[in-house]
């Protein structure tokens, strides 16, 4: 080879051949999904996951409360908000609990200790404004939570993590909301300069 000739790579076969794919399908028929090429550790994604339904379980809790409780002038569109944020966590929720189902769990809607399974915590608020900063609060709170989960599953579990950048993006949109609504309650600047 001269000097000038570039370095080819070895080849690097991109799938495994059909014969052993289907041979790898045929075994271990109880994993369901999980099947060999699975980097995981599904225990603990699965043990993960729990505290994430018990978070999305709690903030669907939460932001139903606050619906059917916020009064006061001009309190209707916050109340639309809140209640449209109660749904699309309910969606979460059952993605999360689909998920477990998926890797072989049983997902815990136990109530018992639901608290201090959820990474959110359950704040009534006494006003309007309270009601507003307590879910901006828990969408921060749910933002820093998922970043951090998405880094945990990475590539060792795709399908997981995907499922987390989805509900990430609508917690993002969430806080947008409460921090717009906030500011068009205090009067206050919407961003640092």
């Amino acid at each position: 080879m001269s000097k000038t000739e570039p370095k080819v790579a070895a080849a690097k076969p991109f799938l495994t051949d059909v014969i052993t794919l289907r041979e790898h399908a045929r075994k271990h028929l109880e994993t369901g999904n999980v099947t060999s090429t699975y980097r995981g550790d599904v225990t603990q994604a699965i043990a993960i996951l729990q505290s994430v339904l018990a978070t999305e379980i709690v903030c669907v809790l939460r932001y139903t409360m606050h619906a059917v409780s916020a009064s006061g002038i001009s309190s209707e569109g916050v109340r639309d908000e809140f209640a449209q944020h109660a749904k699309e966590e309910q969606e979460h929720m059952l993605a999360v609990a689909q998920r477990i189902n998926q890797l072989g769990g049983k997902p815990d809607f136990n109530p018992d200790g639901l608290l201090t399974r959820s990474a959110s915590q359950y704040a009534e608020g006494g006003n309007l404004v309270e009601m507003i900063r307590e879910n901006l609060i828990a969408e921060r709170i749910a933002i820093d939570h998922y970043r951090e989960l998405i880094r945990y599953f990475s590539d060792d579990d795709p399908a997981t993590r995907i499922m987390l950048e989805g509900i990430l993006v609508v917690e993002e949109e969430h806080a947008n909301d409460m921090h717009d609504l906030l500011v068009a309650r205090e009067g206050i600047p919407s961003l640092a300069s």
